[in-house]
């Protein structure tokens, strides 16, 4: 990685660490909504009508007031109803595998994708005389085509 290119991702990382930094000690109810399920209708918080998400609304509402920060809210909420009120699964353990399989999946993707990418260049591949680069395999292929037009 260039100089450049080092400095540009360092800067756009602290740029982004500010405000993940700031939503952590002052969260809001709305940024919690998507964070929090209902666990009576297993929808988002924002989206659910159930009393106990009333309630939910109302208790983070009251420890957002007294000062605690986003993890504070959600430790609180996971050990009145479990880890099943995040809509997120945990990094850890078992659950992970919800987080690095769609990564390995996309790992798995790109490295199909190059391989055909370099098949198809290495079989297009000529001399710049239109000549192709292997002439045994131009060989061959006129003998099948010729076996085929028989």
């Amino acid at each position: 990685m260039s100089t450049r290119t080092f400095f540009v991702v360092a800067v756009l990382a602290l740029l982004l660490a500010a405000p993940a930094a700031a939503s952590e000690r002052h969260p809001t109810l709305a940024e919690l909504s998507h964070e929090v399920m209902c666990p009576t209708c297993k929808q988002l918080l924002e989206l659910s009508h159930a009393p106990v998400a009333d309630r939910i609304r109302a208790f983070i509402k009251t420890r957002i007031a007294a000062g605690d920060t986003k993890s504070e809210i959600k430790q609180r909420l996971v050990s009145e109803f479990g880890e099943a009120v995040l809509a997120s699964p945990p990094r850890r353990g078992f659950d992970l595998l919800a987080w690095l399989l769609p990564l390995l999946g996309l790992a798995a993707s790109a490295t199909v994708v190059a391989a055909i990418v370099w098949r198809w260049r290495a079989g297009s591949a000529a001399a710049p005389d239109g000549e192709p680069a292997d002439p045994e395999l131009a060989r061959r292929l006129d003998e099948e085509l010729a076996l085929l037009d028989a």
